[in-house]
C-alpha cells in the first residue's frame, strides 16, 4: 500500500532513515503525520523491509548506508539502527553534511561519541539526540517553572519506573553490556536525560547501585543512582525491568508510548518468553519490525518516563502524562500539559528549527555525550562500589544561576 500523506509543505525536508527496525516503528506515525517532513529514503540490512518502504512511500531504500547518505533528496538522516552502529552510521551522515537525528544513546563507547562530535565539528551538518523523554512535553513544562523560579529553586529530583524491559523479545548483543545492552543504555539514558535537562545539565558525581539478578537474561536489569550537580541540586534515579510492579497502574495503566494497557495482560512478556527458544526469540522481535504484521494501536495521551517528582523551595510537584500536580504552601492545583497528545511532536519541530532555522536544541551531540558520561558512571559506581566524577558534562542554556 502507498502511503500519500494529506498535508503538503513546499519546504518539506527529506528524510533517510537507517534502520527498519522498532525505533523507526515507533516513530513513523509522527513522520507520517507532519507536513513538514517526507521519507524518502530508507537503508536496511533486510531486502523485504526495504520493499516495504519503498512501496510505501515510493522511496529509495538501500542495503549500503553510504549510498543512502550520498542521495541528495536526503537532507537529514533518521540513525535508528542498534546502538553498536550509530558511530559509522553518524559518521557516514556528517561526512556527507548531513544534518543527523540519532536515536539515544548517542554511542556505546565514550570515545566513539567524541568521534561523533568531531565529525559533526567538522561537517555542514549538525546532530540531534532522540526521541528521548526529555522532549516529552510535560518534561519541557516543568522546564519552564524551574527557569521562571516561581517556586524558588529546584531543590531535589526523584524518578523511578518499573517496567518488563528485560522480558521483551531481544537479540542476543542486547544481553551483553558491552554491546550496549541491558537497562542502563536503553533505559537510564532517558532519566539521566530528564533530570539533567531540569537541574541544569553539570553533573558532579554519580553513585549507584546496579542488579544484574536473572541469570538467563545476563545483563543489568535494574539499577538505583544518587547524582549530584554542580549547583547543589540531588536527583535520586531508580529503574527495574524485570517485570513485577508495573509503574503505568500509577498513570490509569497509560503505556510509555502513551497508550492504554490492559491490566488483563499482566505477565505477558514473561509468558512469552516461556514458549519460545533463544533461536525464535529474535524471530518474535523481527515482529515489532517494519514490514512486519503488526500494527500499534492508537495513542490516547502523553508518552512518559515512569514516575517524577520536584521539590523547589516552595512546593513539590507530582508530575504525569497529562498533568503537573503542584503541591504548593496553602493549597494544590493541577495543570494540564499540552499537547494533550505529544507523541514525538516536539523532536520533529527540533529537527525542523535545526535544518531550516538553524537553531540548535538542547539535545546536541554533546548533550548525548554528557548523558551518556553519567550512564557510564552508573556501570562503573555499580562495579566499584565509589563515586564517580563526571568531567565532560555541559550546561543547559538559560539555566537560573545560583546565589
Amino acid at each position: 500500500m502507498t502511503f500519500n500523506k494529506a498535508d503538503k509543505c513546499i519546504d518539506a525536508i527529506g528524510v533517510g532513515v537507517v534502520g527498519l527496525g522498532r525505533a523507526f516503528m515507533l516513530t513513523r506515525p509522527d513522520f507520517e503525520g507532519d507536513a513538514r517532513f517526507n521519507l524518502v529514503a530508507a537503508c536496511d540490512t533486510r531486502a523485504e523491509a526495504r520493499d516495504s518502504f519503498s512501496t510505501r512511500y515510493s522511496a529509495a531504500a538501500y542495503s549500503d548506508v553510504e549510498k543512502l547518505a550520498a542521495d541528495p533528496s536526503v537532507e537529514a538522516v533518521y540513525i535508528a539502527s542498534p546502538h553498536q552502529l550509530h558511530e559509522a552510521h553518524a559518521i557516514t551522515a556528517l561526512t556527507a553534511d548531513k544534518h543527523v537525528l540519532i536515536e539515544k544513546p548517542i554511542a556505546i563507547k565514550l570515545s566513539a561519541s567524541r568521534a561523533i562530535i568531531e565529525a559533526a565539528a567538522v561537517s555542514k551538518g549538525s546532530v540531534i539526540v532522540g526521541p528521548s523523554h526529555s522532549f516529552d512535553p510535560q518534561i519541557e513544562a516543568c522546564l519552564d517553572i524551574v527557569k521562571s523560579e516561581e517556586f524558588g529553586r529546584l531543590r531535589m529530583i526523584r524518578t523511578s519506573y518499573y517496567t518488563d524491559f528485560m522480558y521483551r523479545p531481544r537479540r542476543p548483543e542486547e544481553m551483553r553490556t558491552e554491546d550496549g545492552g541491558g537497562v542502563v543504555f536503553s533505559q537510564a539514558v532517558h532519566q539521566v536525560d530528564i533530570v539533567r535537562l531540569l537541574a541544569g545539565g553539570l553533573t558532579k558525581q554519580v553513585f549507584s547501585h546496579t542488579g544484574d539478578w536473572d541469570e538467563k537474561r545476563p545483563t543489568e536489569g535494574a539499577y538505583t543512582a544518587l547524582l549530584k550537580f554542580e549547583n547543589g541540586i540531588s536527583a535520586n534515579l531508580h529503574y527495574s525491568g524485570y517485570a513485577h510492579y508495573d509503574t503505568d497502574a500509577a498513570f490509569s495503566w497509560m503505556s510509555e508510548l502513551g497508550m492504554k494497557k490492559d491490566p488483563a495482560q499482566y505477565g505477558a512478556a514473561r509468558k512469552l518468553l516461556r514458549t519460545v527458544n533463544g533461536k525464535s526469540e529474535g524471530d518474535l522481535k523481527n515482529q515489532r519490525m517494519f514490514g512486519s504484521a503488526v500494527n500499534f494501536q492508537d495513542v490516547s495521551g502523553n508518552e512518559h518516563f515512569g514516575e517524577l517528582t520536584l521539590t523547589f523551595d516552595h512546593a513539590d510537584i507530582r508530575v504525569t502524562p497529562q498533568m503537573l500536580e503542584i503541591y504548593g504552601e496553602d493549597h494544590i492545583r493541577s495543570e494540564p500539559v499540552l499537547p494533550v497528545i505529544g507523541r514525538r511532536s516536539n523532536v520533529l519541530s527540533a529537527l525542523w528549527g535545526l535544518v531550516r532555522e538553524n537553531k540548535a536544541p538542547v539535545q546536541d551531540g554533546r548533550w548525548g555525550h554528557a548523558t551518556l558520561e553519567v550512564c557510564h558512571g552508573i556501570l562503573s559506581s555499580g562495579r566499584s562500589g565509589e563515586v564517580q566524577i563526571m568531567r565532560e558534562q555541559v550546561p543547559v542554556p538559560g539555566y537560573p544561576a545560583t546565589t
